[in-house]
């Protein structure tokens, strides 16, 4: 099993944007050595697979690894592979921390939209976090909705021993954070949350019918239980024209 994220729950239309289809991928993997879902010193998937998953030419995912092997970002070596050389320098000019119910707060009225749902996920494979990883990981891709419009695309690794005592309609109701906070005999000891300011990708745009390059909130949230294991990982993209930053300043 690689670091192929799931397939998105639209194909990638490449035509939706004036914007040359090689730049919209190398976005789209650019984005994933940002978000660790291709690790660093890990070997990427091959031209075929990913002209195959994209469904372009083999020509076109050259050029858009060309232009990550410019960045710095990928390293190429004869019969060997493609592998990650660095993600993108971080620029970090402000960070904003909340408490735990900040953390756990939602709004009321959403629908969750499960577009995949995959066990037994190796623990080595999923990004980087806080905590030790616990061996296998049960990975959900949702979409949120509200008023028939979708606004979070998210990708959840839920510890694959907590799963039996997560029920499917706690999958179409509860936000990341919640699945874990509820579960009987589950202590979490420490949780972060990450929100940074980026641009959608064709993958993104798709899933949440938006323009190429339209401004999105990531946010990464992650919490660990007293014994140090990585219990949830939760990787969500919102939509920036509907997301509020709202923060109690004590």
């Amino acid at each position: 099993m690689d670091g192929t994220p799931p397939k998105a729950a639209a194909p990638l239309d490449l035509n939706r944007s004036a914007v040359s289809r090689y730049i919209q991928l190398a976005t789209l993997f650019r984005h994933r050595i940002q978000q660790g879902v291709w690790k660093t010193g890990s070997q990427i998937p091959t031209v075929d697979e990913l002209a195959a998953e994209c469904g372009v030419a083999r020509a076109t995912i050259r050029q858009a690894l060309d232009q990550l092997h410019q960045e710095g970002l990928i390293e190429r070596f004869r019969a060997k592979g493609t592998f990650v050389r660095q993600p993108p320098q971080e620029q970090l000019w402000c960070s904003v921390e909340t408490d735990w119910s900040g953390l756990l707060r939602s709004r009321e009225g959403a629908n969750i939209e499960i577009l995949a749902d995959e066990p037994r996920r190796d623990g080595a494979l999923i990004p980087d976090s806080i905590g030790t990883p616990a061996p296998f990981y049960r990975h959900l891709r949702r979409r949120h909705w509200r008023d028939g419009q979708a606004f979070l695309l998210a990708d959840v690794y839920l510890d694959e021993r907590l799963s039996p005592k997560v029920t499917p309609e706690d999958l179409r109701s509860k936000t990341a954070l919640k699945l874990v906070a509820g579960i009987p005999g589950v202590k979490i000891t420490e949780a972060k949350q990450v929100l940074t300011i980026g641009a959608a990708d064709v993958e993104t745009a798709a899933a949440l019918n938006v323009p190429l390059n339209a401004p999105v909130a990531i946010v990464h949230r992650a919490a660990v239980d007293e014994t140090g294991t990585l219990v949830l990982m939760a990787h969500g993209v919102y939509r920036g024209d509907l997301v509020k930053l709202e923060v109690k300043l004590k």
